[in-house]
């Protein structure tokens, strides 16, 4: 069993059996609210749908409402644990989605992993939200889910992919301001080739600095468990031979510690302790990493700095710079929902990066908001609902 330094998170749950309920909009407390709110009132309204079922956004709790949708495949750092141990994990994610984009998330945890069955479940519940965030559900076959969910008229957005993704993309960007070097000409190392390693590497080829310029850093280099993805390995799935339509431009071969030698930016997408003092030391001047393995990140922030790192992040809350999913799913869904989106697309995804980083004036321990900061959940919301409009 796994355990902080005390037995408080099992305390605390216990206490609270569970982190979100359903609270009335209306007080039920006379004959009258009730005949409105339900019997006979509730049918006036239920024929009003059927006549234009456009008119759920109207009268129901769709326009405000997200399924928060795993598998229990793929659950933070603890892998394959099931339905029942995701819950957990799900109400504390529709718990933030609540306390900072007062969207109402509901957990649905599904007892199966069968993509076919996920897919058809999503759709069959599709009726009830205004989005669905997937989440924590294994690749690949969280790629082909998401794909094949894109027509169900609301957006539908893996959350560990995307919304990682633009926080990395936003995280960078301040970064790269610290360190002053320039976007374009970044070396960059993604260890870890998995949904987020995998969907960070596509969004770096496009970096909306503002709204006339969109560039890539210079090159990408992803390593996955055998080392560096390059054209003659015969190990390669369909996703990673993918990626080398735009990374790894040299089709350097051998380790990821042969990949950090001269690069600027590490990012850490993978698993804990594999990124070793000596390995800060042979990247380019002021190295940038990013170390977001969790609860263990790839390098202990202390040893990096000491190596030489400049700017140091992790996916933690106890250290500066957390670079953390949570940035950006509650702004990003709140623009959605306002907007009325049925698709979240790239531009609204940059436009989200783009609006998280200039939420602050970034300095080396603070390339990003504080989670509990809120205001730029605004920002973002409002960036995702402008870009969103465009194309409504």
């Amino acid at each position: 069993m796994i355990r902080m330094n005390s037995e408080d998170p099992l305390d605390f749950h216990k206490k609270y059996a569970g982190k979100i309920e359903i609270t009335p909009k209306a007080k039920v407390d006379s004959r009258k609210i009730l005949s409105l709110a339900y019997t006979p009132g509730v049918a006036a309204v239920s024929m009003s749908i059927a006549e234009d079922t456009k008119r759920v956004y109207e009268y129901t709790i769709k326009p405000n409402t997200v399924a928060v949708v795993t598998d229990g495949s793929a659950v933070l750092g603890l892998g394959n644990i099931g339905p029942e141990a995701a819950l957990p994990v799900m109400e504390g994610k529709c718990m933030l989605f609540k306390e900072l984009g007062g969207v109402d998330a509901f957990p649905i945890c599904l007892a199966t992993q069968d993509t076919e069955k996920i897919i058809e479940t999503v759709k069959n519940i599709a009726p009830v939200f205004g989005g669905i965030n997937l989440e924590d559900i294994a690749a690949p076959k969280c790629f082909e889910i998401e794909e094949r969910l894109q027509d169900i008229g609301i957006p539908v957005m893996h959350d560990d992919q995307h919304a990682t993704a633009i926080v990395v993309q936003a995280a960078l960007q301040n970064a790269s301001r610290v360190v002053e070097k320039d976007l374009s000409q970044l070396n960059v190392v993604i260890s870890g080739a998995g949904a987020a390693g995998i969907t960070t590497a596509r969004m770096l080829r496009c970096i909306n600095i503002d709204e006339h310029i969109c560039t890539s850093v210079k090159n990408i280099i992803v390593c996955d468990s055998n080392g560096i993805i390059h054209r003659e390995r015969a190990d390669l799935n369909a996703h990673k031979k993918q990626l080398l339509e735009f990374t790894n431009r040299g089709n350097m071969k051998g380790t990821l510690i042969d990949a950090m030698k001269g690069a600027d930016v590490f990012i850490g997408l993978s698993t804990g302790n594999v990124v070793t003092e000596s390995m800060v030391r042979s990247m380019a001047d002021k190295p940038i990493i990013f170390a977001m393995a969790n609860p263990v990140p790839e390098i202990m922030p202390d040893i990096a700095l000491k190596a030489g790192a400049v700017v140091v992040g992790t996916g933690r809350s106890d250290f500066p710079n957390q670079i953390n999913n949570v940035l950006a799913f509650p702004g990003v869904f709140r623009g959605t929902l306002d907007a009325r989106a049925k698709k979240i697309t790239n531009e609204m995804k940059i436009a989200a990066a783009n609006a998280l980083a200039r939420s602050v004036d970034p300095c080396q321990e603070k390339i990003l908001p504080e989670v509990l900061d809120r205001f730029y959940v605004k920002l973002v919301a409002k960036a995702v609902e402008k870009e969103a409009m465009k194309v409504s």
